[in-house]
C-alpha cells in the first residue's frame, strides 16, 4: 500500500537526519505499548470525518496533502524548528525565505517583502495591520462576496469598513466602488481573485484605473485563487486579472489549499520592503544568533511552525511552480473539471445555474417555482447524496445577485440555498460524470 512506501522513505530520510547530527534525536523514554494504545484509539476516532481525500468528496476547501509535504513535515516535526527567529529554525527558516521568493517571483516580483503565516486569516491581518499603518485614518472596502474575514479584521486592527456591491457573476463592481470612493475617505481596497463563496475573480483590471484617480492601496486577497495565475485555460478575461496581479500593493496566498500543504500555511507579500520598517520592535533576548534576517522581524506572529516551511520547499521541489509544469497542470485539471460540471448543469432542465465558473468553484439549484421550494430541493439533495457517498456544499446567494434566468421565480425570500462545489482535486477531472450521476439520481 501507499503509506507503507512512504514510511519505507521516511526511515531512510530519518535515518539521514539522524547522522547529520552525529548523536541520538530523541532520548525521551518511551511506552511504546501505551504510545500503540492511544494512537490507535486516536486512528478510530479520526475516522468520524468525511472522506476528503475521496474524488467523490466535491464540497468544502478540504484535501489532504500530498506525500511529499506530509513527509517533509513529518521529518521536520522530529526537530520541531521555530521559525521566529534563525536559533530557533536556522535551515527552516532559509528554506521558508526561498519558497517564498519563489512565490511572490510566480506574481512577478523579484523584490518583495514575504512570509508564511498560519494561514489565510493572518496573513490578510497583516495586510491590513500595514494598511493601517500607512492610511491610520482611511476605511477599508472589499466585495459583499470577499471573504468576511476582511470585515473582522478592520475591527480588530481599528479600521472602518465598507461592503461594494457585486454584479451578478459575484465580482466586485467597479461603478459602485467608484461611488464609494467618491464619498468615503478610502485607504485600501480588497480585491479577491477567487472568492471562497463563488470563485469569482473581481475586476483588477478596472480597479487599477481607480487607484491612479483616488489613491488607495489594493490588496488582493488570493488566499484561494492565487495559484490559478499559473493555468492558461482560464477565459481571457480571467486571465487579465492574473496578468495584473503584480500591480498590487500586497498579496495573501494560501499554500494549504492549492498549493498542496497541510495547515496551516499561509503567505503574506509585501511589493515595498520598506513596510518592513513598520514591524520594527525589541526583543531583548531573541535575534543574538545572527546578524542575517530573522523572520520574527517581518512578522506579527512570533512562534511559528518551520515543518510548514520545510514542506513548502519540498513540495515546490517536486512541483515547480511554473507555467506548463505538472503543477500548472494539475490546476488546469480542476478548471476543466468544472467547466465539465457546468455543461451538465446548463445540459439538464432541471437544474440553473449561477454562473460560468471562472476557476473550479461551481454554484447551481435545482429548478423550481420560488427561491424557498429551491432551497428546500438543495438542502435534500445535499443530504441524499451524502448518503451515497458524495459530498457536496451548501450556499446561501442574496436575490440581487441572481441573473435574469431566475426573472420567473417568485422571489419569496432575500436569498436562495444553492448547491457548491469545490472540484480542487486534480483527479476531478476523471469523476466529474460519476458525481453528476449522482446528483441526478437523487433529484428524481
Amino acid at each position: 500500500m501507499q503509506w507503507q512506501k512512504e514510511l519505507e522513505i521516511l526511515g531512510a530520510a530519518l535515518e539521514k537526519l539522524q547522522n547529520n547530527f552525529g548523536y541520538p534525536i530523541h532520548e525521551t523514554n518511551v511506552n511504546y505499548a501505551s504510545l500503540e494504545k492511544v494512537l490507535s484509539e486516536v486512528a478510530d476516532k479520526m475516522g468520524d470525518n468525511y472522506p476528503y481525500f475521496d474524488p467523490n468528496y466535491a464540497g468544502q476547501m478540504l484535501k489532504p496533502p500530498h506525500p511529499i509535504a506530509r513527509l517533509a513535515y513529518t521529518l521536520a516535526m522530529h526537530i520541531n524548528p521555530n521559525n521566529h527567529a534563525l536559533d530557533g529554525g536556522r535551515a527552516s527558516s532559509s528554506l521558508e525565505k526561498e519558497a517564498v521568493a519563489e512565490i511572490a517571483n510566480m506574481f512577478g516580483w523579484q523584490e518583495h517583502l514575504g512570509h508564511l503565516t498560519g494561514g489565510g486569516t493572518m496573513a490578510n491581518m497583516e495586510a491590513l495591520w500595514i494598511a493601517r499603518k500607512i492610511h491610520p485614518d482611511k476605511i477599508v472596502v472589499a466585495s459583499e462576496m470577499a471573504h468576511y474575514t476582511h470585515e473582522r479584521i478592520s475591527e480588530v486592527v481599528g479600521l472602518g469598513f465598507s461592503k461594494v456591491g457585486c454584479d451578478n457573476l459575484g465580482r466586485m463592481d467597479a461603478s459602485a466602488l467608484e461611488e464609494i470612493l467618491k464619498t468615503k475617505n478610502v485607504g485600501t481596497v480588497v480585491c479577491t481573485l477567487g472568492t471562497t463563496g463563488t470563485g469569482s475573480v473581481d475586476p483588477l483590471t478596472e480597479i487599477l484605473p481607480l487607484q491612479k484617480k483616488y489613491n488607495f492601496r489594493i490588496h488582493v486577497d488570493a488566499a484561494y485563487g492565487g495559484y490559478f495565475k499559473l493555468a492558461e485555460n482560464l477565459a481571457p478575461e480571467t486571465t487579465e486579472q492574473y496578468a495584473n496581479i503584480h500591480h498590487a500593493d500586497s498579496i495573501v496566498i494560501d499554500p494549504h489549499k492549492h498549493g498542496l500543504q497541510p495547515y496551516g500555511c499561509g503567505c503574506i507579500l509585501f511589493k515595498d520592503p520598506l513596510v518592513g520598517g513598520y514591524y520594527q520592535h525589541n526583543s531583548p533576548y531573541t535575534y543574538f544568533s545572527s546578524a542575517e534576517l530573522h523572520l520574527g522581524e517581518i512578522s506579527l506572529e512570533c512562534s511559528r511552525a518551520g515543518a510548514a516551511a520545510v514542506a513548502l520547499w519540498a513540495t515546490m521541489k517536486y512541483f515547480p511552480i511554473k507555467p506548463k509544469s505538472d503543477f500548472a497542470n494539475g490546476l488546469e485539471k480542476c478548471h476543466s473539471a468544472a467547466l465539465k460540471l457546468y455543461e451538465h448543469i446548463e445540459n439538464d432542465e432541471a437544474s440553473i445555474s449561477l454562473f460560468k465558473p471562472e476557476i473550479d468553484i461551481v454554484v447551481w439549484a435545482p429548478t423550481g417555482s420560488s427561491l424557498s421550494s429551491i432551497s428546500a430541493k438543495s438542502n435534500e439533495i445535499f443530504e441524499k447524496t451524502a448518503k451515497k457517498g458524495v459530498h457536496l456544499a451548501l450556499i446561501k446567494i442574496p436575490v440581487k445577485l441572481l441573473s435574469n434566468e431566475w426573472d420567473n421565480i417568485e422571489k419569496d425570500q432575500e436569498y436562495v440555498t444553492c448547491l457548491r462545489s469545490c472540484l480542487m482535486k486534480h483527479q476531478h477531472i476523471d469523476w466529474v460524470d460519476r458525481i453528476w450521476e449522482t446528483i441526478k439520481d437523487v433529484s428524481h
